[in-house]
């Protein structure tokens, strides 16, 4: 059996294969991340005799940088895995191939593959992807907004020829009707598809979580395959780890905030909702602060209870519970 690790950036994949009877032989090549780079990358497997069914494909989840290799290797037969770049890193940690600020290489991954307990990754339905893709579009937009405010703020405080406000009320505007429209084909979706009606529901009977939060973490648990909550709590960063100092091992956990920052940001103000309104959370929060935990140590666990409620309903196809 072949191992092949692929370290992915904007512009080029690193490549390491190594043979699993001859572990301290290694091939390594670099091929640019485009459609021309990924046919040339399985000509380079064939050479070595690593087909589609001999060989296990590694690599970490970089931004969008890997989607369309993962998906050209899955059509053409291999047996492809997609990993948290946390837990290759913590791999990489255990075993000293790295320190605090290096970066998980394509070796790294060839070896994790040998050794971890990894799932192999298939193309998302059809109706998850778009739901992904206006999910995203909404959120540039957000943004796109966002900056323009700013600079109309900036603007009406300074003297500022008024051609130049004009043009920012309009697209101000314009970036509202924009936002507007894509609202509409996500809601026009989800009615569309039961599956998705049916789990926005779910999700939005849990208290705290509300139309914008139940779609982000719809599509977040829809897209990925998690055995145990702890394991979704895990891939966005909300797990706590202990921070240390020389040779103390008794410094201030903090969250290790690796995984996706959209969805934490989405899960802050859901989790000071919730430490108010919701049951499970309230009671925790108050016991925590009483512990002489801090606040945001207490909204930690809070964000991290709510990806737990929310991996339960969709899990088990059952509305929240205050009493359970």
């Amino acid at each position: 059996m072949f191992y092949l690790g692929i370290d992915v950036a904007k512009a080029k994949i690193d490549c390491c294969l190594i043979l699993e009877n001859s572990a301290n032989k290694k091939k390594t090549k670099t091929f640019s991340n485009t459609p021309k780079g990924f046919e040339q990358l399985q000509i380079w497997l064939n050479q070595h005799a690593a087909t589609s069914t001999q060989t296990i494909i590694l690599m970490e989840a970089t931004s969008i940088y890997h989607e369309l290799l993962a998906k050209y290797l899955f059509d053409e037969g291999y047996q492809v895995s997609i990993t948290n770049p946390a837990r290759a890193r913590y791999f990489a940690q255990s075993m000293s191939k790295l320190n605090k600020t290096d970066k998980v290489d394509s070796e790294v991954l060839a070896r994790f593959a040998m050794t971890a307990n990894i799932h192999f990754w298939q193309p998302l339905p059809k109706h998850i992807q778009l739901l992904n893709a206006l999910l995203d579009r909404r959120a540039v937009l957000c943004e796109d907004l966002q900056r323009e405010k700013n600079r109309l703020e900036k603007a009406e405080s300074t003297f500022t020829m008024e051609p130049v406000l004009q043009s920012l009320h309009k697209s101000i505007e314009q970036l509202n009707k924009h936002i507007q429209s894509i609202d509409q084909q996500i809601d026009d979706h989800i009615d569309q598809n039961p599956d998705l009606k049916n789990d926005k529901e779910l999700l939005s009977s849990i208290p705290a979580i509300a139309d914008r939060t139940s779609l982000l973490m719809l599509s977040f648990l829809r897209s990925h395959t998690f055995e145990r909550a702890s394991q979704a709590a895990a891939f966005v960063g909300l797990v706590p780890t202990q921070k240390q100092s020389g040779s103390s091992i008794h410094g201030r956990s903090h969250l290790s905030k690796a995984g996706s920052s959209k969805i934490r940001a989405g899960l802050y103000m859901a989790a000071i909702v919730a430490t108010r309104h919701n049951p499970h959370i309230k009671g925790m929060n108050e016991r925590l602060l009483a512990n002489g935990k801090t606040k945001m140590m207490a909204i930690g666990a809070a964000m991290r209870k709510l990806v737990h409620l929310c991996y339960g309903v969709l899990k088990h196809q059952q509305p929240y519970q205050a009493d359970y």
